[in-house]
């Protein structure tokens, strides 16, 4: 029997999950709207806890509203913190996920920073993004109250195909964060050709290269369209590796499925990889309008869910964990 306090836990890392998953749409939302650098300084707003006397407010009010969602997040994740390590000697109450929690949301609060005084650096806002939804991963796998069962053996062969899964759903994050943070979104304005070419002339040369040094303003980007068409085609040849491979894991998941939890986050993670697909194909073909590309975020936030759910069906009964 799972005690009360453990049961408590999980409900209150489930409300982090979700404020997590509203702090990464919220993030992306920020970054569509041109917001980034809406307030310059960090933690508050020029020298304030709220904006105050802006050239621009609706931008600073963009900043600070995920400012203070983040915040929260961390307020919880830290009461976390203090309730596992109360509970420790409770078997069933997991810790080490909740310290590696800490330690994220603690470099997510230094990227943060970082993201502002380096001018919108893509490698460090695209380090937030993936943080972010680390973040979101931990929160939702520690609100997960694990099946009392015992692992088939069926189920090994998934997985390990599971944890490859997931480290192709990683690079795919990268590559949207890395597509977002260089402005290359409409750098393919149509679809499936690329400016009316299968293979348009690309710069890969210059579209991939993490650190070009400091104090260089990156809002807008700083790329040339060769590059940013070359950075925007990867990320689609990279969706259908993805996609591929999530659907099929999640159709194996329910073929093999030793319990209807596995089989419903096999219907979850298929669901999630046709509405991702669907979504990035919607913003091509209308023009990155604001709030589909806000849900792609959305999109992306509900991939990680469907996955954590995933392998957590997978691997049934695991104590403090």
């Amino acid at each position: 029997m799972i005690k009360r306090g453990v049961v408590w836990f999980r409900r209150l890392a489930l409300l982090g999950a979700l404020l997590a998953a509203t702090v990464v749409v919220v993030g992306g939302w920020v970054r569509l709207t041109d917001a980034g650098l809406g307030c310059p300084d960090w933690p508050g707003c020029y020298g304030h806890l709220y904006p105050q006397s802006v050239h621009e407010p609706g931008k600073a009010w963009h900043e600070m509203i995920h400012r203070y969602a983040a915040g929260t997040l961390g307020i919880v994740i830290v009461i976390l913190l203090a309730w596992a390590g109360a509970g420790f000697r409770n078997r069933d109450q997991p810790l080490i996920p909740v310290v590696l929690l800490f330690i994220i949301v603690c470099l997510q609060g230094a990227l943060g920073a970082l993201t502002v005084t380096l001018l919108l650096k893509p490698l460090i806002v695209t380090a937030h993004l993936f943080g972010g939804l680390t973040t979101l991963g931990l929160l939702w796998w520690l609100s997960i109250t694990p099946e009392r069962r015992a692992p088939l053996p069926a189920e090994t062969g998934l997985r390990i195909f599971a944890l490859a899964a997931f480290v192709i759903l990683g690079c795919q994050i990268f590559l949207g964060g890395w597509t977002s943070t260089n402005y290359a979104a409409v750098a393919c304005p149509d679809f499936p050709r690329c400016q009316r070419s299968w293979w348009p002339a690309m710069d890969f040369r210059d579209a991939f290269v993490l650190w070009r040094g400091l104090d260089i303003d990156y809002a807008g980007g700083v790329l040339g369209n060769p590059a940013r068409m070359a950075i925007h085609f990867t990320h689609r040849c990279g969706a259908a590796v993805t996609g591929s491979a999530l659907i099929a894991l999640g159709l194996l998941s329910i073929v093999r499925a030793g319990s209807k939890r596995l089989s419903r986050a096999g219907l979850l993670l298929i669901g999630a990889v046709a509405l991702q697909i669907s979504l990035g194909i919607a913003i091509v073909r209308f023009g990155v309008p604001l709030g589909l590309a806000t849900l792609h975020n959305a999109g992306a936030a509900l991939l990680v869910i469907a996955m954590i759910r995933l392998v957590r069906a997978l691997w049934p009964a695991s104590p403090a964990i």
